[in-house]
């Protein structure tokens, strides 16, 4: 379905600002072993129909009429990955697919990427990045990077815990940034994941050479 993308390439908020620093400069690098990607997808149907990993590119989709990820939860469909055994609560920490997001035309109204919080925290989140219509935005608010569509684009999201902070990269220039309210520990998510208005009938993203970087 998809394939690698070629080897060349809120209050308080910043946007705009081209940073000539490279976005991992000073972290050190998290490799995610293979096991750490955990899928989520809705609970009536296989995985495959939802989700599938090749040639380094894994690939999300849902449909505005899919099932929640399991039989205890009403949220709406998704298809994505909680990043598992890298959950923070301190230092800086940073997301990036290498390059290599991809959303596709016409999807609209979904989440592509999260840093949520712990589980029954009072907050479910401190990011989401949702697609509506070609732009990615802050939540439904500020936005981050327009016309997202059918192109390949490197994202780096930055989290300081201790300044309560975060900070989004699109291809290496800094994008925005914004306070946050802080939460007790964090942890990574992306995929697809439906929100509550302008939904398309089908939604996807394609991610590779996802890591992690931090610094303490």
């Amino acid at each position: 379905m998809a394939s690698s993308p070629a080897a060349s390439r809120g209050h308080g908020q910043v946007r705009g600002s081209r940073w000539q620093r490279e976005p991992t400069a000073g972290f050190q690098k998290v490799q995610p072993a293979d096991g750490d990607f955990q899928v989520q997808s809705p609970y009536n149907v296989p995985e495959s129909q939802r989700f599938q990993y090749r040639n380094g590119v894994r690939t999300f989709w849902v449909h505005r009429n899919d099932k929640p990820f399991n039989t205890a939860t009403h949220t709406n469909p998704r298809s994505e990955v909680r990043l598992r055994g890298h959950d923070y609560s301190s230092g800086v920490w940073q997301f990036e697919g290498y390059g290599y997001g991809y959303v596709p035309s016409g999807t609209s109204g979904v989440s592509v990427m999260q840093i949520h919080n712990e589980e029954d925290a009072a907050h479910s989140t401190v990011l989401m990045l949702h697609v509506y219509d070609g732009v990615l935005r802050f939540y439904s608010g500020a936005a981050v990077e327009p016309n997202i569509y059918d192109r390949w684009f490197r994202l780096n999201v930055t989290h300081d815990v201790g300044a309560s902070t975060v900070t989004v990269y699109v291809d290496g220039e800094h994008k925005f940034g914004t306070t946050v309210t802080p939460s007790e520990s964090y942890y990574f998510k992306f995929g697809v994941y439906m929100q509550h208005h302008d939904q398309s009938s089908c939604m996807e993203s394609r991610w590779t050479n996802v890591t992690l970087y931090t610094k303490h």
